[in-house]
């Protein structure tokens, strides 16, 4: 049982409010705010006491989205709850923004009287939201003095204008720009966890994955998604004929239908309009290729008695292919007032913040079977032997497009029954970093 709903802004400013039982006063939401912020750390803990409420909350898109509940009720059914509204209004609005939920407030508060009464839950199916929701989502798009992205190269058709715009599957499920098309997107998410030591020894990786479908048709009855024939699960006996794509775990979403999974590694669902989880997996140190960034570091004190730091950094990547957002934090000592840099190329560049006592050195666009090279002089107020010892490890993060880390592959992605109008489906891979340390 859920007593408030409300919704606020990272500043603390509320922008949604509801109270379903009159049971708690007005002033929850400055007590929240209040409590969370007097917390050390980046992340407060979940659930919180006040005399005899509790506040439970997640963040996501940036902002707090809390419940206040009562003894009897189980946290984390609150905290599925919470998550499952904050997919529901990024389906509904396009994504997660301060500026969209005060866009769309009507609209959400619409949602929050289908989904709780007296503050219990009662669906957070879209398939059944969708029969009741009216109001028409207000979406954002950033301003153009010339918008020409539906316009090839002289008016002709290009390649470039067969690439689906990266705002598309930003857009709300019920909105009625781009004429209403059917479309489908299917996201291969990853994220590595990688540890390599100073000797270039890797210590750990680990890679998380899921596969996220996002749905924009009005009827669909069946999908059929094909992996990879050789994709494996566990130590289990390799198959097909091409290279192995093993993961150690794997679940699925309770919708999947897996009676082709074995034979043909084909998953069939029936997607409902919005996004959801299909499957997620896990692998634990054994990636099928090398990591994608090897670092050659060099420290050493100079003759004027300033820090040295020579960075070469080696993107490990096919040719073809490149990583874009890369960002190296280097812990630097204690007392370090000023830097002096050379950079291999123009488009780089690299400050030291003594807040964090770290240099940040962000690289836009690293292509494969490329290195880079960076070389800092640090200036440190009583630079010491021991104060080398306090250099690293470096922390990188990077985002590697149209690249899996496991090699999971969609081999097919099949509609049934065929659409009467044609219907759009892309497939996008992605690999984030999610804690890639070099120690030095």
């Amino acid at each position: 049982m859920i007593c408030q709903i409300f919704i606020l802004s990272s500043k603390g400013d509320r922008l949604i409010y509801k109270d379903f039982r009159g049971e708690a006063g007005s002033d929850v939401v400055g007590t929240f705010y209040e409590k969370v912020t007097a917390l050390t750390g980046d992340q407060p803990p979940v659930v919180m006491t006040h005399k005899d409420l509790h506040f439970i909350h997640v963040r996501q898109g940036g902002l707090y989205w809390v419940a206040t509940t009562t003894d009897d009720s189980s946290p984390f059914t609150v905290i599925e709850f919470l998550n499952r509204l904050a997919a529901l209004v990024k389906d509904y609005c396009g994504s997660l923004s301060e500026k969209l939920l005060q866009s769309n407030f009507a609209l959400i508060y619409e949602l929050l009287d289908e989904l709780l009464d007296y503050g219990y839950v009662q669906t957070t199916s879209s398939d059944v939201l969708k029969n009741f929701i009216q109001t028409e989502a207000v979406s954002s798009r950033p301003f153009s003095l010339f918008d020409l992205s539906n316009v090839g190269l002289f008016g002709a058709e290009t390649q470039q204008s067969k690439v689906a715009p990266s705002s598309a599957a930003t857009r709300p499920i019920q909105s009625r720009e781009q004429g209403g098309k059917s479309e489908i997107f299917v996201d291969v998410i990853e994220r590595m966890s990688v540890v390599i030591g100073s000797n270039g020894v890797v210590m750990k990786a680990d890679v998380e994955g899921e596969i996220k479908v996002k749905c924009y048709m009005s009827s669909c009855s069946e999908m059929r998604i094909g992996l990879n024939e050789e994709f494996s699960i566990g130590k289990s006996q390799l198959r097909g004929y091409g290279a192995a794509v093993r993961v150690d775990e794997c679940s699925f979403h309770q919708a999947v239908r897996l009676d082709e999974f074995d034979s043909q590694r084909v998953l069939r669902l029936c997607p409902s309009q919005g996004e959801q989880t299909v499957m997620t997996y896990q692998l634990s140190n054994d990636l099928p290729s090398a990591p994608p960034f090897r670092l050659f570091p060099t420290v050493e004190r100079d003759s004027g008695g300033r820090l040295v730091m020579y960075m070469k950094l080696r993107c490990d990547l096919p040719p073809k292919t490149a990583a874009i957002n890369v960002c190296a934090t280097v812990p630097v000592p204690k007392g370090s007032v000023s830097l002096s840099q050379e950079l291999s190329s123009p488009d780089q560049s690299s400050e030291l913040k003594p807040q964090s006592r770290a240099v940040v050195w962000q690289i836009p666009r690293f292509p494969g079977g490329t290195q880079l090279c960076a070389l800092f002089k640090l200036e440190v107020a009583g630079l010491s032997s021991a104060s080398l010892l306090e250099v690293g490890p470096v922390g990188l993060s990077f985002e590697l497009p149209k690249v899996t880390a496991t090699g999971l592959q969609i081999r097919f992605l099949r509609l049934a029954p065929v659409q009467p109008g044609p219907a759009q489906r892309w497939v996008r891979y992605v690999t984030h970093s999610d804690s890639y340390s070099l120690r030095m």
